[in-house]
């Protein structure tokens, strides 16, 4: 059976395999890529729904859910024109989250 931990750690690489954060981003910033490029928009979306599916299947304390929200990260895409907060897909990932967080336990 799995220890907490390990669960934790197989989801953030899990989410971390298609973070738009670690190379996707960088190349908006440097101005080699829109924010409305196509495959930035694929991959941003993969990745939210990777996210949600990790969220959702549940069996984490909020101490882990803590460590793995996507709030931070949504913010920036956000911040850098690659998200829309009102976009479906932020809000689902949103209230997925908040619902596992409280349904965790401590």
């Amino acid at each position: 059976m799995e220890s907490g931990e390990q669960a934790l750690q197989r989801a953030i690489a899990t989410i971390s395999q298609s973070d738009p954060l670690t190379k996707l981003l960088e190349q908006v910033k440097l101005g080699r890529m829109k924010p409305a490029d196509a495959g930035l928009r694929a991959v941003t979306e993969s990745w939210m729904g990777t996210y949600q599916k990790v969220i959702e299947s549940g069996g984490f304390t909020r101490q882990a859910l803590r460590r793995i929200d996507p709030n931070p990260r949504v913010a920036i895409l956000i911040e850098y024109g690659v998200l829309a907060g009102e976009q479906p897909a932020v809000t689902t990932l949103r209230t997925s989250f908040e619902r596992a967080v409280t349904a965790a336990t401590e």
